[in-house]
Parts: structure tokens; C-alpha cells; sequence
């Protein structure tokens, strides 16, 4: 049996003369009729997803250079890309790092593999392109990263996922043994409890020091991050490990566990029943959906749940839970709505105490419901709170009711059979006549809306009404999906879009983590790529800038994707807040609010786009102009290739 190799180091001089002789090597090897060298191949593009070798030339690509006689059958990296396989695991997006770099060559030289690399070219793009592909696909994508820098880099995405409630399979590459971490650099980056980095944002933690424990490890974190509250796992994975030869060879390789899945958790029983009684019975029922709808079968029930009792449903943006245009959804005002409201229900909901009471001028709560209200919460958070965040700390909000632990989009079907069996015949009349006044106030709020986009439509910077309508007007014939939070453009696609598709819009990031949108763009744009769908995302100028590689990954792989820069040149919220705090100290507000621009210079967007590979345009600063700059842009993602439009805009 091979004995396992260590780790060597090799210097740049080495290296240079090995890959010299490794040249030499291959030519001699390689005879050309004739004496003629090889035509150099032609330049091409970058295949998206260049194709695998078959198993007939699998021999003719071995690595001769491979110490211990390693081949693809024996290498444990290959047994680690088989167990991703068996999950169906449909890519792996990665910045490469030197404890990982046994997978990621299996990753490309295995040639049954079906597991595909993604390069990225920072680690929270990473974590942040396999959030945006979950929600969009609905498949689980990992992400892999290096042992301690990486992992910090990658840490916004874990934060971002866990508020999210966004499963992503997370790997980081690490030297399980000290003692192997040779030289400065392996030395500076070990730790050893690696994944303490994002133990307050991980769902669970595993590490696999041995190649049996790969298996078990990664199956289990599967089914950890699938299972509501759904978030991201990690599985730290040794370094030696994956470029060793398997012990005994390939015919001892382990087993690959086999993935048993969990089924959702719903709310209990008893508790379900009550909550249909409390909504049967209440006078003015409110639905607040926060996370609810995970799928499309979570939109389907929670619109027939809302038609059932005619109850007015107010969307909080964080997933598609309610078709915009449904006279149902009174997403437009929530305060009108908690006025007059006997029940809430409240659907997975991040932070109840700030749905339920509002500020008054002297810093204290007050509630937003009538004395008397009763609120039903169902939430899967409580079944494995966790987490240093907000959303894992869940405020208790005032006179909660009925407080069901469960996944709500599970419990839906529970809760909308028991509604439909304690309705009398004689009450659907009466509610009849509720969701006629729902439907006059929906319509009436359209109207407010469309009068409101008017002013200022011809204004500089083009105000977000007129981005967004504009931007509806070329999509509003195709199938598309709108991958970024609609809160910094003031909700503008909620409050004038025709949608009523699950996919057409994913929400934001979760906690607000400065950097998703960009890449979480990509990430749905590739899950899209299959279906046809335009995929397009409006991000902050500020967000792009925390990580504008994603548009080199983009390019790379030919991801059609739209990416229009919400351009206002500066942080406008912290803008905002910072212009208060000035004139309520009485200082000057000009001065102040220069801390939070990004102006002189002007960052040219579209420079940036072409220099990464991608077709820009830009900036567009005449409204008149931005309808034609769209189609074109359009134009482009339609044939397959990426795009950015760079509008200054106003701030929100």
C-alpha cells in the first residue's frame, strides 16, 4: 500500500524548472509527423461548462507526475466529488486556496463528475452566488473556501444566509493535524477550530479529519441546511485528505451514505386548529408573510388561505409571498391595516416586536393593534433558535397569542383544510363583501401609485419610478426574474408590476449584508440559464463595489444576466440618517453628509462592466435615454451574454 504523502513546498524556481522539464516531457512524448510543431490553437471564449473527458481518453489524461501513483479512481478528493454527486449538487463555486486544491483538481479532472466549478474571485461572491441560485432553483449549491482568510471573507455570506433562511453548503479545506501545516503561509492560516469564524451563523459544523467521515459529514450538513429553519452548514475537510490516495485502493474506498430526507416540520395539531378558529371568527383578519413562501406551492396556499377568509395580506418583501396585482395584497399601507385588525397572522416573521408596535417622539413603544387584538405567530425559527443576529434573537413581541413551531409553508395545508371546515356556509357571504372593500382598496392604492411615479418623471437624477417602469416595460412579455431587494428603490416593482409568478421576485439578502445583490444576481441568473428567464438585479453602486469580480465570473461563464446600477453616488441611507443627526445637533447638514458620497471622482460603472468582459453602458443621466439603453442591454442578456446599465439615479 502507497504510503501517504505530506505536504512539500515548492519554491518559485522549482516550480518554474519542473513545469520547463513537464513541457520538454510532453513534447518528446508527443511526435509530430514531419517534424512540424502544433498550430497553436485559436483564442475562444470560455465554455461555460467545458465538457468532461470521456472514459475512453480518461487514460490518456492521467497526471503522470502524481506522487504515489494517485490515479482519479484512488484519490479521495475523487471520492468526495462522487458524494456530491449522489446529492445532486450541481456546482461548486470557489476562489481557489491552497487547502483545497485536491478537490478543486477533482472537481476538473474527474471524468464522471457532474459537480461543475464556478471561480470567483472573492469568497463572500461565492457564498453569496450559491444564496442567490438556492432561491431561485431551489437545489442546494456549495461553495468552497480556504482554511481561516477565507472563510472570514466568506462569513458576510454565512450571516446573509442564515437571517435568509437560505440553505447553502458550505466546505472549507484545513490542516486537521498542526504538525502539517508547513511553512509560513499554511502556518498563518491554521486554526484549530476553523469553523468558529461563523459558528454564530452556520446551522451545524462538521469536520472531516478522515475520508469515511467525508461522506456521513456532507450528506448530514445536506439535510441540516434543507430542513426548516433552513440556513447554511459547513463541513471543514482536511487537506491531506483530499490529495492522499485512499487507503487500499479504490476498492476500499467508503461507502457513500445515502440521503434520507427530512420531512418539513409543521405546526402541532391542536395549535392549528385553534389559529383556524381565532381567523374564522375574527372581523378583520391581517396575514403579515414575512419568509413563508419557500416555494411555489407556499404562494399557491397562501393565496388560497388569504381567498378563504378574504383577509387582507400584507407582504413584507423578504420572499414572493402574494401576487402584487391581487386585489388581496394591501402590501401599501401596513399601519391602515394593524388599525383596525382583531387577528394578525403572522407568517415567519424576522422581528415580530417591530410588525406589531411602532416609536413614539419620546422613544417608547406603543402598539399598532387595537387593545384586544390577537396575534398568531408561525415560525420555524423557534425549533433551533441559534445565532449572534437579530433574526435568531426574535424580540418578543406584546401580547403574542398563539405561538406555533413549525415551517408556516408546511403548516399551510394543515391550517387552510381547517379554515375551509370551520367556515359556515353563511359567513362566505359576509366575507364576500369584506374582500370587495379589500380589492376597492387595493385598486385605489394602484391609482395613488401611478400618480405618484408621474412627478418627477422627467427629473435629474431619473427618479426610481421611472427606472422601474421603464425596466417593466421590456420585461412585462417575457418570463423574468427580478433577483435583488426592491426596498432601496423605494418598492416601486410591488407597487406598479404585474407579478404573480414565484421565481419573479427572490428578495433580499436576509441581514442586509453590504455585497450580496451583485452576486446573488449571478447565482439566480445561472439557475435561470435552463429555463429561459431574464434574470436582471438592481444594485447599489455601493453594493457592486464590494465586490465587482462577480462580473468577471459573469463573463467567464457567458451568464446572461442583467445588472442595472442604481447609481446615486454616494450611501444614501447612512446619507439620510447622518443629514438628521447634523441638523438635530445643529451643525451643518453639507459638510456632514460628504462623509457618505462617492463622488470625485465619479466611478464609471460601464468602464468597469467592459473592462471585466462585460457589455456596459453608461452613465445614463438623460431620462429620455434610459427606454433605448434598456432594450439594448436586453438585447444582450437575450442572446446569452451579460449586461450593465449604469443610471444615476436619485436616491430613493
Amino acid at each position: 500500500m502507497a504510503k501517504p504523502r505530506k505536504r512539500t513546498i515548492v519554491g518559485r524556481r522549482a516550480f518554474l524548472k519542473q513545469a520547463a522539464l513537464s513541457s520538454a516531457a510532453a513534447i518528446t512524448a508527443t511526435p509530430v509527423a514531419g517534424g512540424a510543431q502544433p498550430a497553436a490553437a485559436p483564442a475562444t471564449s470560455s465554455d461555460p461548462l467545458p465538457p468532461r473527458p470521456t472514459a475512453a481518453t480518461a487514460a490518456s489524461q492521467e497526471f503522470t507526475h502524481r506522487p504515489n501513483g494517485v490515479t482519479y479512481s484512488s484519490c479521495g478528493a475523487n471520492h468526495m466529488v462522487e458524494v456530491l454527486d449522489s446529492l445532486n449538487v450541481p456546482y461548486l463555486a470557489a476562489t481557489p486556496g491552497n487547502t483545497f486544491l485536491g478537490l478543486l483538481e477533482a472537481v476538473m479532472n474527474h471524468h464522471n463528475a457532474r459537480v461543475k466549478l464556478i471561480k470567483t474571485l472573492h469568497e463572500e461572491s461565492s457564498a453569496a452566488l450559491a444564496h442567490g441560485f438556492v432561491k431561485a432553483d431551489g437545489r442546494l449549491m456549495a461553495c468552497m473556501v480556504h482554511a481561516n482568510v477565507g472563510m472570514q471573507h466568506a462569513s458576510m455570506g454565512f450571516c446573509n444566509a442564515s437571517a435568509d433562511l437560505a440553505p447553502i453548503l458550505g466546505m472549507m479545506g484545513y490542516f486537521a493535524d498542526p504538525g502539517e501545516a508547513v511553512g509560513e503561509v499554511a502556518w498563518r492560516h491554521f486554526s484549530r477550530e476553523p469553523g468558529n469564524i461563523v459558528r454564530d451563523y452556520a446551522k451545524s459544523i462538521y469536520h472531516a479529519a478522515t475520508l469515511p467521515e467525508f461522506g456521513g459529514t456532507v450528506v448530514n450538513a445536506y439535510r441540516q441546511a434543507m430542513t426548516a429553519p433552513c440556513g447554511p452548514t459547513l463541513v471543514c475537510v482536511d487537506t491531506l485528505v483530499q490529495e492522499n490516495p485512499i487507503p487500499g485502493g479504490a476498492a476500499n474506498a467508503p461507502p457513500i451514505p445515502l440521503l434520507v430526507h427530512a420531512t418539513q416540520p409543521a405546526g402541532e395539531e391542536g395549535a392549528v386548529e385553534l389559529a383556524a378558529r381565532m381567523l374564522v371568527r375574527a372581523e378583520n383578519p391581517v396575514i403579515y408573510a414575512g419568509r413563508a413562501a419557500r416555494t411555489p406551492e407556499g404562494l399557491r396556499k397562501l393565496v388560497q388561505l388569504a381567498e378563504a377568509l378574504q383577509a387582507a395580506v400584507f407582504d413584507g418583501g423578504e420572499r414572493f409571498n402574494m401576487p402584487w396585482r391581487h386585489p388581496l395584497n394591501q402590501s401599501h399601507d401596513l399601519n391602515a391595516l394593524l388599525r383596525t385588525a382583531d387577528v394578525l397572522l403572522m407568517l415567519e416573521v424576522d422581528d415580530p416586536l417591530d410588525v406589531v408596535t411602532r416609536r413614539t417622539p419620546d422613544d417608547q413603544r406603543r402598539s399598532a393593534l387595537p387593545a384586544g387584538a390577537q396575534i398568531i405567530h408561525i415560525s420555524s425559527r423557534v425549533i433551533a433558535p441559534r445565532g449572534n443576529d437579530g433574526a435568531s434573537a426574535q424580540r418578543d413581541a406584546p401580547n403574542i397569542t398563539l405561538d406555533v413551531a413549525g415551517d408556516p409553508e408546511a403548516t399551510l395545508p394543515m391550517l387552510l383544510e381547517r379554515v375551509n371546515r370551520e367556515m359556515p356556509a353563511r359567513r362566505r357571504a359576509l366575507l364576500r363583501v369584506r374582500g370587495r372593500a379589500l380589492a376597492e382598496a387595493h385598486a385605489a392604492a394602484l391609482q395613488r401609485s401611478k400618480d405618484e411615479a408621474r412627478r418627477g418623471w422627467n427629473s435629474r437624477p431619473i427618479s426610481l419610478a421611472r427606472l422601474c417602469m421603464e425596466l417593466h416595460e421590456q420585461l412585462k412579455d417575457t418570463d423574468w426574474t427580478l433577483a435583488s431587494s426592491s426596498n432601496f428603490q423605494s418598492r416601486w416593482p410591488q407597487r406598479l408590476w404585474h407579478a404573480d409568478q414565484h421565481h419573479n421576485y427572490l428578495g433580499g439578502s436576509g441581514a442586509y449584508g453590504i455585497g450580496y445583490m451583485s452576486a446573488a444576481g449571478v447565482g439566480a441568473a445561472l439557475a435561470n440559464q435552463p429555463h429561459g428567464r431574464l434574470t436582471v438585479s438592481i444594485v447599489g453602486d455601493g453594493d457592486l463595489l464590494m465586490g465587482p469580480g462577480i462580473l468577471w465570473t459573469a463573463a467567464h461563464y457567458q451568464i446572461p444576466w442583467l445588472c442595472i446600477v442604481h447609481n446615486n453616488r454616494g450611501w444614501h441611507m447612512e446619507k439620510m440618517q447622518i443629514a438628521q443627526i447634523a441638523a438635530r445637533l445643529e451643525h451643518g447638514v453639507h459638510r456632514a453628509v460628504t462623509a457618505c458620497t462617492i463622488q470625485d471622482p465619479n466611478i464609471d460603472f460601464a468602464t468597469i462592466a467592459k473592462g471585466m468582459g462585460v457589455y456596459g453602458q453608461g452613465p445614463i443621466e438623460d431620462p429620455a435615454e434610459l427606454g433605448p439603453a434598456l432594450k439594448r442591454a436586453i438585447d444582450e442578456v437575450k442572446q446569452g451574454r451579460p449586461a450593465l446599465i449604469d443610471v444615476i439615479s436619485e436616491g430613493r
